[in-house]
């Protein structure tokens, strides 16, 4: 707390008859020897003075302290000290205690002077190779395209950053709570070792520890946190070697990334991400006294946790900043009253939303890296766009629940277990993909059906049968038979491919029979372009899975990814051309070297004139035919439903002029959906639902 006391200062220009002074008076003889000999500082001096007053004298004297004004949002800056929870009986210290603490100042003052006990206990000294080469392991960040972070793969939740990165006042908030003589001191400080025991035996216990800075990294990088007087000395010495090799900033620049703050973060820029959802940079003065608050016991103070302990904490750090000069009492007052919002989303909650997506993105970059994701301290920024891959997660569980409730009336096997679903979302100008779901939920089953399940296609595979034909010489106009069909296969099985619903509609146009997905036209089309012609479009299409060289592939019998699916539609809708789609934009290197992404190079697959009649066939399929559920948004929509064998994949393929998205719905054991169940009524809604959702500037 901030306040003057007449006697011991003349900022408040009091006589020496004032109540402080009184009160000053009435302390013990050996507080007052210290105060006038400055080993106990005026807060010091007055808080063990006031603690002995009877309650009368602490009345009187209650005018001549000034307190931090307190804003009505936060609670007073008296807070009491949380009671810990039913203490034992207090532990006195007897004569071994204080021989104790005796030997360790003698013990202190032989490792300065060098003495032969020193030569032999050094012998188990740790070496200080770890401290002068600090290269503590580093979380790996997971950056979305708008900058910000979305995930953190780590062992610990560590990111480094220098001295420079940090705001100006965050160093000194931490000396001034942990090490005011840290720029006085040789890594060692025996008036606050002195200090510390003599609280500790006032009290009858080991409250208070005395270490400095340099201590603290030297426990923290080299040695157990046994509480042990062996293990003090040996910290003392490296403190003190520490202090030699380096620079009071090269031990300020590790210690203020290597401490534990609590949240599971080590480190000031972790931290501030953990708790403010912001760079260390960006702090402000009221946060820094949180986090400078957390050294001495983060589970104790943490704000998520204990708030009012967390603001008491934020209270004696402003108050020793502006005794040291770093800030003025008005800057103290302000900061106290500044409110501040804290963030606590776990790592389930943002995997639960972003899980398929990080997942994808680690898969791709640990084949980049020669080292675990969870040590290599990258910053990896990907093309994800968060707020369109919540509205993905969102259409998915709202299609797959009313799929579920459809069952109930008999149309979903009975006993099938819940269906799944995935989307797959690419910007049509880049190729980059915006948003990925693999199921319903990542975090009860995070196996990815967007890039990892090969399913039957269906007829969402039936616009590279009909491109490969435009490419032939065929047109949109030009007649195909749909009519019964049959043929021997070679192992003598006869094959006789059928309509849905079992109708048949003689001559028809091209567009025509990919609009209503006929059948038997598109197994006619194949045979007379040719299955290596469809092969080839589809390999230049990125498609690298096995497609069979029969007739059956003009109706989907190729398993393929949704992923690769959709990609491959990529040419209909850019102009013929074509380039992998991307999860990543750059990968950063914690020493400045920067890895290119994912993309690839952009070719041309189809001709511009192809392409653009594709489009607008595709287009035909949501205006008249099976894509129908769709046609009520407005613009140029296109896209192919997809139905497989006994209806256990679902498809939809469809775009507008900026998106290109992708649908799968079907059962992880590959059961039927149920008879009515087609791409047109499971897949087609869910990708509505999610455009739709999309602001203005996806149309």
């Amino acid at each position: 707390m901030l306040f003057s006391m007449s006697s011991l200062t003349t900022e408040a220009g009091r006589s020496m008859t004032s109540p402080a002074a009184i009160w000053f008076a009435r302390c013990s003889g050996r507080i007052r020897i210290l105060a006038m000999r400055g080993v106990l500082s005026c807060c010091e001096t007055t808080a063990a003075c006031y603690t002995g007053l009877k309650r009368k004298d602490k009345q009187r004297i209650n005018s001549t302290i000034t307190f931090l004004p307190v804003s009505p949002e936060k609670p007073s800056p008296d807070i009491p000290r949380p009671a810990k929870a039913k203490p034992g009986p207090k532990k006195t210290y007897g004569a071994r205690h204080i021989t104790g603490y005796v030997a360790l100042l003698g013990l202190l003052l032989t490792a300065l002077l060098g003495s032969p006990l020193l030569a032999i206990v050094s012998l188990d000294i740790p070496d200080l190779t770890s401290v002068a080469h600090y290269q503590p392991p580093q979380a790996s960040l997971i950056i979305d395209r708008h900058g910000t972070v979305v995930a953190r793969i780590f062992d610990e939740n560590r990111t480094v950053i220098p001295l420079s990165a940090m705001p100006e006042l965050l160093p000194k908030a931490f000396i001034a709570a942990e090490d005011n003589r840290f720029f006085e001191h040789q890594g060692l400080d025996f008036l606050s070792v002195i200090r510390a025991a003599i609280v500790n035996l006032r009290r009858g216990e080991r409250g208070q520890g005395g270490s400095t800075i340099t201590q603290q990294v030297a426990r923290s990088l080299l040695l157990t946190p046994e509480k042990t007087y062996v293990r003090k000395f040996k910290e003392a010495i490296l403190a003190w070697r520490i202090d030699t090799l380096l620079s009071k900033e090269e031990i300020l620049y590790i210690y203020l990334n290597q401490i534990y703050l609590g949240a599971g973060t080590y480190g000031v820029e972790a931290a501030s991400h953990a708790y403010f959802r912001k760079r260390a940079a960006e702090l402000t003065l009221a946060e820094m006294a949180i986090l400078a608050g957390l050294p001495q016991a983060p589970s104790r103070y943490t704000p998520l946790g204990f708030p009012k302990r967390a603001i008491a904490r934020q209270i004696y750090v402003l108050n020793r900043m502006a005794a040291a000069g770093y800030i003025t009492p008005e800057q103290a007052r302000q900061a106290h009253s500044d409110r501040i919002t804290y963030h606590n989303a776990t790592a389930a909650e943002h995997l639960a939303e972003n899980g398929y997506f990080i997942e994808a993105v680690k898969k791709k970059v640990a084949k980049q890296v020669d080292q675990p994701l969870s040590r290599a301290g990258l910053r990896i920024y990907t093309t994800l766009d968060q707020d369109m891959q919540q509205k993905a997660t969102a259409a998915v569980r709202e299609g797959t629940l009313n799929l579920m409730d459809r069952s109930r009336g008999g149309g979903l096997t009975p006993g099938g277990g819940q269906p799944q679903a995935a989307l797959a979302s690419i910007e049509i100008a880049s190729s980059k993909v915006r948003a990925l779901v693999g199921g319903t939920d990542f975090l009860t089953s995070p196996f990815d059906r967007a890039t990892q399940a090969k399913r039957q296609a269906g007829s969402s595979f039936k616009p590279l049968v009909y491109a490969a034909a435009l490419r032939a010489g065929w047109e949109p106009e030009s007649l195909i038979s749909d009519s019964p069909f049959s043929i021997t296969g070679a192992n003598g099985v006869r094959w006789q491919p059928k309509n849905y619903g079992g109708k048949y509609h003689g001559q028809v146009t091209l567009a025509e029979a990919l609009a209503h997905s006929y059948n038997t036209a598109a197994v006619r089309l194949l045979q007379a372009v040719g299955a290596q012609r469809v092969h080839d479009l589809a390999r230049a299409a990125g498609v690298t899975s096995y497609l069979p060289p029969d007739l059956s592939l003009a109706l989907g019998s190729a398993d393929l990814t949704l992923l690769e699916l959709t990609a491959a539609y990529l040419p209909f809708v850019r102009q013929g051309r074509y380039s992998p789609p991307s999860f990543i934009e750059r990968v950063e290197m914690p020493d400045g070297t920067v890895l290119p992404g994912d993309g690839g190079d952009v070719r041309q697959v189809l001709e511009v004139p192809v392409a653009y009649k594709m489009r607008r066939m595709l287009e035909g399929v949501v205006r008249l035919g099976t894509g129908r559920r769709v046609a009520v948004l407005p613009g140029a929509i296109g896209g192919k439903t997809g139905t497989s064998n006994d209806n256990r994949d679902n498809w939809f393929i469809g775009f507008n002029e900026r998106l290109l998205t992708g649908i799968w719905v079907g059962y992880d054991h590959n059961a039927s959906l149920g008879r009515e169940e087609t791409g047109g009524r499971t897949a087609a809604p869910i990708w509505l639902s999610y455009t739709r959702s999309l602001p203005q500037s996806f149309w």
